[in-house]
């Protein structure tokens, strides 16, 4: 199989690429940083010939600065995806796995002791300022068991970034729909390992944690380190993708899957493990709170195992020993 691979110069494509040899595929990398702009429709029109597949991973990623971001966000996620797409329906390809994410969800899935499962809205300025951290039950106000968060749950993006995934999604399916394409989006909790980009607001926490240690300095833990997340490697994101691809034939119009470890931890054990694996110094919980954060999204892979027969193979430990002790990031660009 001859796949194109958007983004297939960076940190979760370039992994893909080598994946696809593995497989004894073709990985064809298309990419910014050698000129190839996925809202170049010629260009990518172009790069499509004699193509079977295209495994979509060129966005703009992470919280960024601000709102100030939130044009480049859609032009880079939105614009691009849709430039792809109509070249696709041209070129007659019609095959397509989409890097997803699971910031699609808000927070994650919660429980309440008296009204079962329930969803809470953004968390309150005050209630943050105050330290007060964990969202509450919008019912009555009891405190809430965080869960494992499915992929039919109700989607809730919480800020610019997350919206311009949800929306390429929806661009996927339309032209799944129109084309009668296939798409697959696989949505990522958080990835980390080896390549991932140093140094810029748009990297993801353990990026920023793994720069800090390499300068000397403590990781700095925002809230109060208690956040849950699912930390999955890199080579097992990109095994995903492979599987996917060449499940593609059978694929539904549309499916999503969460691809995560299936083994959460909190961003305070993150930092503590990355620390004592380089040598530290020791993270600083500081309190700061970003408000496009949510507070605890983990994932339930059990889909993507049934139906694809993925599985990580690298656990948490392993993991985080071979990524605090990498060579070093990959420069931003």
């Amino acid at each position: 199989m001859r796949v194109l691979v958007t983004g297939g110069a960076g940190f979760i494509g370039s992994a893909v690429v080598a994946a696809l040899r593995g497989r004894g595929h073709e990985g064809v990398v298309y990419d910014l940083v050698s000129g190839g702009d996925v809202r170049d429709r010629d260009a990518v029109g172009r790069a499509l010939d004699g193509v079977d597949a295209v495994c979509h991973q060129a966005a703009m990623v992470g919280l960024g600065k601000g709102f100030e971001d939130a044009a480049a966000y859609v032009s880079s996620n939105d614009l691009g995806t849709a430039v792809l797409l109509s070249a696709m329906a041209d070129a007659g390809v019609r095959g397509l796995v989409l890097a997803g994410s699971m910031v699609v969800y808000g927070e994650g899935r919660y429980e309440c002791g008296r009204h079962g499962v329930v969803r809470p809205g953004p968390r309150d300025v005050a209630d943050l300022d105050g330290g007060r951290f964990e969202p509450n039950c919008p019912v009555c106000g009891d405190e809430l068991a965080p869960g494992l968060v499915g992929e039919d749950s109700p989607v809730d993006p919480r800020n610019v970034y997350a919206t311009t995934k949800l929306a390429q999604e929806h661009l996927a399916a339309s032209w799944a729909r129109a084309v009668g394409g296939r798409t697959v989006s696989l949505r990522y909790h958080n990835v980390y390992g080896p390549g991932m980009p140093r140094d810029t607001p748009y990297a993801g926490v353990a990026s920023f944690f793994r720069s800090a240690l390499a300068r000397g300095q403590s990781p700095r833990v925002f809230e109060d380190g208690g956040q849950r997340r699912d930390f999955v490697h890199v080579r097992d994101v990109a095994s995903a993708n492979v599987l996917a691809l060449e499940a593609l034939s059978d694929a539904a119009p549309f499916r999503a899957y969460n691809v995560g470890s299936g083994d959460p931890h909190t961003v305070g054990e993150l930092a503590a493990a990355l620390a004592a694996a380089h040598g530290g110094p020791a993270p600083v919980v500081t309190g700061e709170y970003r408000l496009g954060d949510v507070r605890h999204i983990t994932a339930d892979s059990a889909r993507v195992r049934g139906e694809l027969g993925w599985k990580p193979e690298v656990g948490f430990e392993e993991g985080i020993r071979e990524f605090a002790t990498a060579a070093g990031l990959r420069d931003p660009g």
